[in-house]
């Protein structure tokens, strides 16, 4: 399940990708499969980045290293990524900046490591579904590794933008997860126990795997007010 369009970020062939707090590789992956480029993907989480590479292995035979693509993952801090200046062409940081405290550092970091003219790629919970999710449930939350901050989208956008960088495009995702997570909240403590929660889980898997026109357009339709994510496109600015 992707956040990030990767139709709307510049990857040319042979270029360097970045995926900041990577998880279990969904963007890593897709955008060396897709984009014929050089991704790595790096996560605090040894578990997590052993879970991308094996989900990267049973495409490696069909596409091997070459001089304009490869894939590979590390442990790395995003207060201080293990990268020379000007490293990467793109860089994407998805659903990462609402788990940590020094955000800004962060940013910092990526504006280093991204070339003059790259492009950089955020996306974090929408304000008010997150909100009501924070409303009904502090366990959603108030747990090791969860969200420690609710972002306003504007505010978010002038940290980014105050470092250099112009937004060039914008978009909500993840509509129809928004009612599900307020359900999962609702039922917090028996959701593993809920039929509700499981047939709507099931929904989302048929959705995912079948991509039906009818919650693909539903989905499209919404994701301007009630996507689950605030995605946003920015550009560095080039050299002088």
């Amino acid at each position: 399940m992707e956040t990030i369009d990767l139709g709307h970020l510049p990857i040319r062939s042979g270029d360097r990708v970045l995926d900041l707090g990577c998880g279990e590789g969904r963007h890593t992956i897709a955008a060396w499969l897709q984009r014929e480029a050089h991704c790595v993907g790096v996560d605090l989480s040894p578990r997590d980045v052993s879970r991308a590479s094996e989900k990267a292995g049973p495409f490696r035979p069909e596409f091997p290293a070459s001089p304009t693509r490869s894939i590979g993952f590390g442990v790395a801090d995003g207060l201080q990524l293990p990268f020379a200046d000007h490293s990467f062409d793109v860089v994407i940081c998805s659903e990462v900046l609402e788990h940590i405290g020094p955000y800004r550092e962060v940013l910092d970091e990526i504006r280093r490591v991204l070339k003059p003219g790259g492009a950089f790629a955020a996306s974090v919970p929408r304000y008010w579904p997150e909100r009501v999710c924070w409303w009904l449930s502090d366990a959603y939350h108030a747990n090791e590794g969860g969200h420690i901050r609710i972002f306003r989208r504007a505010e978010l956008e002038h940290d980014i933008e105050s470092r250099g960088f112009r937004r060039y495009h914008r978009h909500g995702a993840h509509a129809l997860h928004a009612p599900f997570w307020w359900l999962k909240c609702l039922l917090w403590e028996r959701q593993e126990g809920s039929r509700l929660v499981a047939a709507y889980h099931r929904l989302l898997v048929w959705d995912l795997m079948c991509r039906p026109w009818i919650t693909r357009s539903l989905e499209r339709l919404l994701n301007p007010v009630l996507g689950k994510s605030v995605v946003m496109y920015f550009l560095k600015a080039p050299a002088r």
